[in-house]
């Protein structure tokens, strides 16, 4: 009996509870669609129930969510400024002195990450200049392989190949990626000898070579026969199981 009885005290008491949560929660009235009668109603996850905190789910809240990185306020000031100064040489290497210079590891590599983004590939380069000078910095291939893609991809060229060599000397080698859009890149400005160039370095890197860099300068050389034939070698004894499409020579004769 004693157990009976303090179950339904027990129950009650929870009951009496709900209702005072349900009567305190604000309620606010959205219309529905002119065919429905019903008003709906939601719970205002901005206000505490009852003095019960709501439930949060972790993720950051805001409009400085980039993906999965937090950009800070002064990465987001110096990104502004640069763009802001970029055609002002005088005026930009100002800025750079006077902030770019004194942003934390961090935040450096925040602003020049959303540079390339941007494809603010000029600004970028210099951010990068700025970084290699830091106490902190240790050769880093992903960094090189970041902005030389970039610039590749905005067909800057002649800075590719001054971070080309930049990295030589670091004893940093590309990866098949990097040397794929660098090849693409020399192959869309109409200069082939610079994209067998840089095959023939691809040929001497200690990694495995990759078929996608020769696939792509196996089209791109479809009007330089000769040069494709170099390269069509090349990939039959590399990936002797690998099948490969030629073109009818009425259409891409040989010269």
């Amino acid at each position: 009996m004693a157990t009976r009885a303090f179950s339904r005290s027990k129950i009650s008491t929870l009951v009496s509870g709900l209702f005072r949560v349900i009567h305190c929660t604000p309620i606010k009235e959205t219309l529905l669609p002119i065919k429905s009668k019903v008003l709906a109603f939601e719970i205002d996850s901005r206000e505490p129930i009852c003095g019960f905190r709501l439930y949060h789910d972790g993720r950051p809240r805001g409009p400085l969510w980039r993906g999965k990185k937090l950009i800070g306020k002064e990465a987001l000031f110096v990104i502004l400024g640069l763009k802001r100064f970029k055609d002002d040489e005088e005026k930009l290497d100002k800025f750079i002195k006077t902030h770019v210079l004194r942003l934390l590891k961090l935040d450096l590599i925040a602003v020049l990450t959303e540079l390339e983004r941007q494809e603010e590939v000029t600004l970028a380069t210099k951010v990068f200049n700025v970084v290699r000078k830091q106490d902190w910095y240790k050769a880093d291939v992903f960094m090189y392989k970041d902005l030389i893609i970039a610039l590749a991809r905005s067909k800057k060229m002649d800075e590719v190949m001054q971070l080309w060599e930049s990295m030589k000397n670091e004893d940093i080698f590309p990866d098949s990626q990097t040397y794929s859009e660098v090849i693409r890149g020399f192959l869309s400005i109409g200069s082939p000898g610079d994209a067998m160039n840089i095959y023939e370095d691809m040929k001497k890197s200690p990694d495995p070579p990759e078929e996608l860099p020769f696939r792509i300068l196996l089209k791109g050389l479809l009007p330089h026969p000769l040069l494709r034939n170099r390269v069509k070698q090349d990939f039959e004894e590399l990936f002797p199981e690998k099948h490969m499409y030629d073109p009818p020579e009425e259409i891409f004769g040989a010269h």
